[in-house]
């Protein structure tokens, strides 16, 4: 007896995110996101909690600053072999177990150093979780791109974000909860269970044959100079010399500026209007997060059925959109509806791109370089925004007010639009259906 077309249907669309690879992104994303959150929340509700000055609390923000920065030793991570451990499980899986059990020594260490005996001792403890947190996610994006067949990148990006997010806010709540009950010692310690899960995607996924493939030609020159060369001009070599990579590099470096402006005003704006804490925890907090998961699925959805490169296409336009949205929201004034629906169709918007253009940065990577070239890549996503909006996005905001704020925002996002349209024209994607698909070189 055949199956109603319904549950067909359904069972087609849930089919992408069971396979292997998915499954494994997934575990790799909950494990990823637990030192992001043992290093700010948590961190910093533990620091106001023990009555350190607010300024020592907030220039704990510094520590992010190892994750912008990670490109500069992602070269490492890619082209140094771990003795004994690499030749018993593979570069990859070493270096994950490695790094895996760097960070739960580390967050262990952070939750023991008292800041209020020795706060100099907690700097140095988040120092370190910044670090190894931050090359615990070089290994897992390489290990991440390097296990899926190009045809997966939709689903296990969609994947590694919702397990991204649930592992962020699952850590922070446990070490929350425990700490009530047990202190922060304990609870830092029991948050470290949390990146078992990329020990899991270890064994699930084993070592990528992909990145065997593409390493097995050319072997490690010999030489210092030559080795160095190597192992971090190559891999930026490799990608600015392709045909169209100075216009990639252009693209990635300026799309996400007005989105990025945006988000980071947004409570600016929330206070401004006089939206209560309550609210403000109520739709920003929770009900953003449910838009964003919702716009993951969607995404991941939209990338099977249109292909990579319209569902960037599409995401871009989206998250343009949305700033428009803001600044409606600043034009109205307060009002809970609107500043719901504002903030759901930005979170929306997000999860869709998130997964799209994620897919997109994992599809431009060579596997032979991947933890470099991705480490590049998301630090240039981020980098141009995060600086203007500490650089200008409050006098531009004071000089403007926030309805032509937001506006310029939407302005800021047409760039990356029309250069990825251009881009559309001279690079297709990958086939939608074909496993086998080279990636760009």
């Amino acid at each position: 007896m055949d199956a109603p077309p319904g549950r067909s249907r359904l069972g087609a669309a849930i089919a992408p995110f069971v396979e292997r690879g998915p499954l494994g992104a997934l575990l790799l994303g909950l494990a990823s996101g637990f030192p992001f959150a043992m290093i700010a929340s948590t961190l910093t509700t533990r620091l106001a909690e023990a009555g350190i000055d607010k300024r020592a609390v907030t220039a704990f923000a510094l520590t992010f600053l190892l994750y912008n920065f990670k490109f500069l030793w992602a070269p490492v991570i890619d082209r140094v072999r771990l003795p004994v451990l690499a030749g018993r499980i593979g570069q990859r899986r070493a270096w994950l177990v490695t790094l895996a059990v760097g960070v739960m020594a580390a967050v262990s260490w952070l939750g023991a150093a008292d800041p209020v005996a020795d706060l100099p001792m907690v700097v140095a403890a988040a120092l370190a979780v910044a670090f190894l947190g931050a090359s615990f996610d070089i290994v897992i994006d390489a290990y991440r791109i390097e296990s899926l067949r190009p045809n997966q990148l939709g689903a296990g990006s969609g994947m590694s974000q919702y397990g991204w997010r649930l592992g962020s806010a699952g850590a922070g709540a446990l070490a929350l909860v425990v700490a009530e009950r047990a202190g922060w010692p304990v609870a830092y310690s029991a948050a470290t269970m949390f990146a078992l899960p990329a020990l899991a995607a270890a064994l699930l996924l084993g070592e990528p044959a992909g990145r065997s493939a593409a390493i097995a030609a050319p072997a490690m020159p010999t030489g210092l100079a030559s080795r160095l060369r190597d192992t971090f001009v190559a891999p930026i070599a490799d990608f600015v010399l392709r045909p169209n990579g100075w216009i990639v590099l252009l693209f990635i470096l300026l799309h996400k500026i007005g989105d990025t402006l945006a988000n980071l005003s947004l409570r600016l704006l929330l206070n401004d209007l006089g939206f209560s804490k309550d609210e403000v925890a109520a739709y920003d907090v929770g009900f953003g997060l449910v838009a964003t998961l919702a716009g993951i699925l969607a995404g991941s959805i939209l990338y099977g059925r249109l292909g990579m490169m319209r569902a960037v296409l599409l995401s871009l336009l989206l998250m343009a959109i949305s700033n428009l949205s803001f600044a409606g929201l600043a034009l109205v004034g307060h009002s809970v509806p609107v500043m719901a629906a504002a903030v759901g169709f930005e979170n929306f918007a997000s999860g869709i791109g998130g997964v799209a253009v994620v897919a997109y940065l994992s599809w431009l990577c060579n596997l032979r370089f991947t933890a470099t070239q991705y480490a590049l890549l998301s630090a240039l996503a981020s980098i141009l925004g995060r600086f203007l909006s500490g650089t200008t996005a409050g006098a531009l905001i004071d000089s403007l007010g926030f309805v032509d704020f937001y506006l310029l925002t939407t302005l800021l996002a047409l760039p990356g639009v029309l250069l990825f349209l251009w881009l559309m024209r001279r690079e297709p994607g990958p086939p939608a259906e074909d496993p086998a698909v080279a990636r760009p070189a």
